[in-house]
């Protein structure tokens, strides 16, 4: 099967590899239909996942048909048209049974990091039963795409660790796919001010038809200024990081309010500050998180009653063939005005 192979830091290449076998009575084998790019990806690129070793088939988004499953999978079937979380879950151990399936203590965030990932003609699911989800009939599987990892990952790690609320304030810092994916749930919560800050002009204006109330772009330096005097110059109730960068936790602690949160959201491949000196007294709490992917079901729900597009995310389309240029292409969205790419296997 053709498939994306990493091979060190700034090194990937499409090649021929085996076609997965089933290895446990819990898997499942499924043959890709739709794929995508993470931002997630990019880090591991730049050498930032350590867990990554050379030789790893990347991806850990999708949506595909099962082809075969294991002899204690009870809920899917071959031929059954799946959506894939990016997050493995026994729901047997003790992680799991708190509903942080991210540490799974046989699973979690494993494929295209410590296994095989999705970036493949076909891919090997462990714990298939309680880590696929079938797809509705007449069900866009594009859109779907975006329920693998960026919109539970934008609404349980920014908007729900972010206790935003009704009437709240939240500032976004960071207009890519999860920063926009968190605007597009926080709308759930009725927010007063939905604030998106980001250098690119052509993110903001995405923001703005995605429901942002204001946007600040922060490249002339003014942007704690600016975003103060949108809410009452006291700063925000939420502030979101999604890059993963020290300048936007940084800024992110000079936006936030007395009594705020801190919602991380970026996955960081360099230590940032934390300016205790002057937060000690503010009252304010600081969220990390990886995705637990336990709000997907509703999700799921949400999109199928129309309530969201994550269908918007979209801007490029390729087949498998073509995913080093996907690659190109998403990686330097600044040019390309890339969100999310399609890559059809």
């Amino acid at each position: 099967m053709k498939a994306l192979v990493y091979h060190g830091p700034g090194k990937i290449t499409l090649e021929e590899r085996p076609k997965p076998k089933l290895q446990a009575i819990g898997d499942a084998i499924v043959k890709i239909t739709k794929t995508t790019i993470c931002g997630t990806d990019l880090h591991i690129l730049k050498g930032h996942v350590a867990a990554v070793v050379p030789g790893r088939i990347l991806g850990h988004e999708g949506t595909g048909v099962i082809e075969a499953v294991g002899s204690a999978v009870t809920a899917f079937r071959p031929n059954d048209r799946v959506l894939i979380s990016c997050i493995s879950a026994c729901l047997k151990c003790e992680y799991c049974r708190r509903g942080m399936y991210s540490h799974c203590t046989t699973g979690g965030w494993i494929l295209g990091n410590e296994i095989e990932g999705t970036q493949a003609e076909y891919v090997r699911i462990p714990h298939a039963d309680t880590s696929l989800y079938r797809i509705p009939d007449g069900a866009d599987e594009e859109g779907l795409v975006m329920l693998s990892d960026i919109l539970p990952t934008g609404f349980e790690c920014g908007v729900v660790n972010g206790k935003v609320a009704p009437g709240s304030t939240v500032a976004i810092v960071g207009a890519g796919p999860v920063g926009l994916a968190a605007l597009l749930t926080a709308q759930f919560f009725a927010p007063a001010a939905l604030i998106m800050v980001d250098l690119d002009d052509n993110r903001l204006e995405v923001a703005r038809r995605f429901g942002a109330t204001h946007t600040v772009n922060s490249g002339d330096g003014n942007a704690v200024h600016n975003v103060k005097a949108l809410s009452g110059g006291r700063g925000v109730d939420t502030a979101i990081e999604a890059v993963g960068i020290p300048a936007t936790f940084q800024l992110c602690q000079d936006l936030v309010a007395p009594g705020g949160v801190i919602a991380n959201v970026g996955v960081h491949g360099s230590k940032v500050d934390l300016h205790l000196e002057r937060l000690w007294s503010h009252n304010i709490a600081i969220t990390t998180r990886l995705v637990d992917t336990v709000t997907t079901p509703m999700l799921l729900q949400t999109v199928q009653s129309r309530k969201v597009d994550p269908k918007l995310l979209i801007t490029h389309r390729f087949g498998l063939d073509q995913i080093l240029d996907a690659y190109e292409v998403f990686g330097n969205a600044a040019r390309t005005r890339a969100l999310k790419v399609i890559i059809a296997a």
